[in-house]
């Protein structure tokens, strides 16, 4: 029989959210192991792709103020690595003037005094080209905001939580969790053990809850992701300082949509629609529903008059949706040595730095750095109990 290897603590899924949960366990000099189905790189879940928006621009306050040290992190990150991960765009946000999603928004940037610009009808197209504002369309512009290199965020994380004595095994897919004040966890190569496991593993979160008596309201969606060719080159690029940007809702859709400048291909602009179909992560290419790229060709067609109407590439990427769209940070409620990432609703990847230390304070006992209230397994439960 092979010998059962034995960690301080055990963090199954290499993705955005696990890796930096790893990293942050190793710097605290635990032993941990980071376990990954896949062959790492892989395109299975949510953490791929050239690139990602980082923004302060939200709704909530408790966004925008974690994201205050997560850019502080994320620059931590760049120089202790000495490789450049994120430049900055600015976030153009535009939406009806009166909604409340916009006016939420504009209000969260100014009460928490972040760099912004408010743009209007007579000054938008002198500062945004080859863009239309619809007619009763406020814009305003975090500053702050910006690209960040998915990929390459990921490797370096990775590389770093090596360096620190970190080990990771990919292509090793969990079978069993055996909750205790031990854990062990069977994986289709090995045994291993440990005091502490942290589960993030997004689409298949789940499944692995499963093996605990755990199930939370968690729907994986398949979402169409879109480049769209430029009529004239150049005239989204990022190298023109053409910004990311967030329609909050419009003509075509109550969903977001939302871009990034011209980079990753030349002369196609990433734009994308804000949901998508719901999925099996295993057989994620059944699902062929295009109803999203309609409403993006319908709207790039009013909106983007230098892009041709047409998606160019298409690529794909799941997220996992909670109810209310806020992310799942937590102890696992039985068993408080296993602690829960899951559920971050297609706009995690940002907050990375900032849920691995969360993640890694809740894992050791410590007391979190943030309040985590709006995170918390028990509003699920309060909702069900309230609507009995």
């Amino acid at each position: 029989m092979s010998t059962i290897e034995e960690y301080d603590c055990i963090v199954i899924g290499a993705g955005v959210q696990g890796s930096f949960t790893a990293c942050q366990l190793a710097k605290q000099s635990r032993k941990t192991l980071l376990l990954e189905q896949f062959v790492l790189p892989h395109t299975r879940g949510s953490s791929h792709g050239q690139t990602r928006i980082i923004r302060k621009a939200y709704m909530q306050d408790f966004y925008t103020h974690m994201m205050e040290e997560c850019y502080e992190l994320w620059a931590q990150l760049e120089r202790e690595a000495g490789i450049k991960l994120f430049r900055q765009t600015g976030l153009l946000v535009m939406g009806p003037e009166n909604s409340e999603s916009y006016q939420l928004i504009k209000n969260t940037l100014q009460k928490n005094k972040v760099p912004m610009a408010i743009l209007n009808h007579d000054n938008f197209c002198q500062h945004i080209p080859n863009v239309n504002l619809a007619v009763g369309n406020g814009a305003v512009v975090d500053l702050t905001a910006g690209v960040l290199y998915a990929d390459r965020a990921l490797k370096t994380v990775q590389g770093q939580f090596q360096k620190l004595g970190g080990v990771i095994r990919d292509k090793e897919k969990v079978i069993d969790i055996k909750p205790g004040p031990v854990v062990t966890v069977s994986t289709s190569a090995g045994v291993y053990r440990a005091n502490r496991v942290v589960i993030t593993a997004g689409p298949w979160a789940n499944r692995l809850l499963a093996h605990t008596g755990l199930q939370l309201p968690l729907e994986v969606v398949k979402i169409n992701v879109c480049y769209w060719k430029e009529k004239v080159p150049g005239s989204y690029d990022v190298k023109k300082r053409f910004p990311c940007f967030l329609l909050t809702e419009g003509e075509e859709t109550k969903d977001h949509i939302y871009g990034l400048p011209s980079n990753e291909y030349p002369g196609l602009m990433k734009i994308c629609y804000h949901m998508g179909s719901e999925t099996d992560p295993d057989q994620r290419d059944k699902q062929t529903d295009r109803s999203d790229i309609d409403i993006l060709k319908r709207f790039i067609a009013r909106c983007f008059p230098g892009l041709v109407p047409e998606p160019a590439v298409v690529e794909s990427c799941l997220y996992t949706l909670t109810p209310d769209d806020h992310f799942v940070l937590d102890c696992h409620p039985s068993y408080s040595n296993i602690v829960i990432g899951a559920g971050f609703s297609g706009h995690g990847f940002k907050f990375g730095p900032i849920i691995g230390k969360l993640l890694c304070e809740l894992s050791l006992g410590e007391v979190p750095s943030y309040d985590l209230s709006p995170f918390r397994i028990r509003r699920f439960q309060d909702k069900t109990k309230s609507a009995l």
